[in-house]
């Protein structure tokens, strides 16, 4: 099953001020997550996000808290056992592209949690993050074995755009290269 952007909404998870800087690889997580994040823009795909605990994590980093249509706060680790989260998500998009850190904590118990409340969950692998590289595997290989889909950002975009007739298709090649 292909990816439909008028299906789907994309979901940064956590990605805060004093997380980001211990994240393996963050510069190149955070990037990759706001060219997923801009690239949803262009295509009408709303663009959400969790913050955990931010009296002690801080808000959504930049360039990412500008992109962002709504923030949601949360204390549990999956955003899914929080009170509310499922009624705040957009209305009749079933497909919840997911992002953000720690890939193996927040990350996996939220995506699991869209799984079991019937949602299609597709976990980002290159738009996800951990401190140690073996969380992150471990998270994907997990996160498979629960129903969760693995994409890489490249595949989501061109999954949503469908062909090179798109409209936008030439604003969301110039994010890409």
């Amino acid at each position: 099953m292909l990816l439909q952007a008028s299906d789907s909404t994309f979901l940064i998870v956590d990605m805060q001020g004093r997380l980001m800087p211990v994240i393996h690889d963050n510069e190149a997580v955070l990037n990759t997550t706001h060219k997923l994040a801009r690239a949803a823009r262009l295509l009408d795909v709303p663009v959400i996000a969790t913050e955990h605990h931010s009296k002690m994590l801080g808000v959504t980093v930049d360039p990412l808290r500008d992109i962002v249509q709504s923030t949601f706060q949360k204390m549990h680790f999956s955003s899914a056992r929080e009170p509310g989260f499922e009624a705040w998500l957009p209305a009749a998009r079933k497909t919840v592209l997911v992002a953000g850190c720690e890939a193996h904590i927040c990350v996996l118990q939220t995506v699991i949690g869209l799984a079991d409340m019937g949602y299609h969950a597709v976990l980002v692998s290159d738009a996800a993050g951990s401190r140690k590289p073996s969380d992150h595997h471990a998270a994907l290989r997990r996160a498979r074995a629960h129903g969760a889909e693995i994409v890489t950002s490249e595949m989501a975009i061109f999954e949503w755009v469908q062909t090179c007739e798109h409209p936008r298709f030439r604003e969301v090649l110039r994010l890409v290269k």
